[in-house]
């Protein structure tokens, strides 16, 4: 028996009712070599962490824009902590780990330069709009590997496409906006687990908001420190969610909670003066570039930008956009729009 079929055999065997077992996956887009070690979860957690839009994660902006600090978050190191708060979830619920690894580590791919204003700018500039959501599945099924895509499972793609929470409402999600798996669930909500206590964290750490600032009937229930809300939420989550019961939920008082919390950061961390004044500066960057390859398309792919066949110019601009790291986006703009010293070339 090759090794692979050993860990779908020891799943099948193990795993809770309702978990999504290796050999019950729907397949790929396209028909792929079966590897004879890993399962089709763990083809796809490898294939995802080797991609290139993965690292581009490192430097992307989580809540501050292109962070000096070395102990601020980046949309790497939220990443690696919405899979880590998903694989303890998962674990508990004797889940697949390996595809709740798997989304978690995709789910951002096609996040934007310069966080959630970077997707606004866009979401503003492309006809239909944009949504890093949706860009997160192209990347995987188109951009990655030269347009020929990452080629995941459906089950890890689900889990992408249904991760997204918005602003407003509970976050346990409807069944029209929920992932088919329990562990694409578990992921939906590990992200808020994960980014409402670790931007919270830097924040503090940032000093834009102090302790005493946060209200009081929050903190009564997601608790003061970092890793009393992450054990806090963690484990609210498991005991709302226990083996058997089909669902991946939060308790009542801690989903009001997180969703106050949420609301309470927007207003004062995410849209802050202090922080809002340099994202302002980068939408107006974005903008600029976008224009500009827009109305030059040689100069676009002069940059590295690339026009797959059946694609519109500005769709390949906003791929383009979507990918790049805000220290290149920086860096860009500087080559494109800021006169060089004599004799710097």
């Amino acid at each position: 028996m090759m090794i692979r079929e050993t860990q779908e055999k020891n799943e099948m065997d193990h795993l809770a009712p309702g978990a999504c077992c290796s050999v019950s996956s729907k397949g790929r887009l396209r028909p792929g070599k079966v590897c004879s070690i890993r399962t089709v979860f763990q083809h796809d957690r490898d294939r995802i962490l080797h991609s290139k839009a993965f690292r581009r994660l490192k430097y992307k902006t989580q809540v501050f824009l292109s962070p000096e600090g070395d102990h601020y978050r980046t949309r790497m190191t939220h990443t690696l902590e919405v899979a880590q708060v998903a694989r303890t979830v998962a674990r508990a619920l004797q889940l697949n780990e390996d595809l709740t690894e798997a989304i978690a580590l995709a789910h951002d791919l096609g996040h934007t330069p310069f966080g959630h204003v970077g997707e606004r700018v866009l979401n503003e500039l492309v006809s239909g709009g944009f949504h890093h959501v949706k860009q997160s599945l192209r990347v995987v099924d188109v951009l990655e590997n030269d347009g020929a895509g990452l080629n995941l499972t459906f089950e890890v793609r689900d889990g992408i496409i249904h991760h997204s929470k918005g602003q407003v409402g509970a976050l346990s999600a409807p069944a029209a906006r929920r992932s088919q798996t329990l562990e694409g669930q578990i992921v939906r909500l590990a992200d808020i687990i994960a980014y409402v206590s670790h931007d919270l964290d830097d924040a503090l750490r940032g000093g834009i908001i102090h302790n005493d600032d946060v209200p009081a009937a929050i903190v009564a229930v997601v608790g003061e420190r970092h890793s009393v809300r992450i054990d806090r939420m963690v484990t609210d989550l498991i005991r709302q969610s226990l083996p058997g019961s089909g669902l991946v939920q939060l308790s009542g008082e801690m989903d009001q909670a997180m969703c106050a919390l949420r609301s309470w950061l927007f207003e004062h961390v995410y849209q802050a003066p202090c922080v809002q004044a340099e994202f302002d500066k980068a939408a107006a960057l974005l903008r600029q570039l976008f224009g500009h390859f827009i109305a030059n398309r040689d100069v676009f792919l002069a940059c590295g930008g690339h026009q797959y066949p059946g694609d519109s110019l500005a769709v390949s601009v906003t791929d383009f956009l979507a990918g790049m790291t805000d220290r290149f986006a920086l860096s860009l703009y500087r080559r494109l729009f800021l006169p060089k010293p004599w004799g710097v070339f």
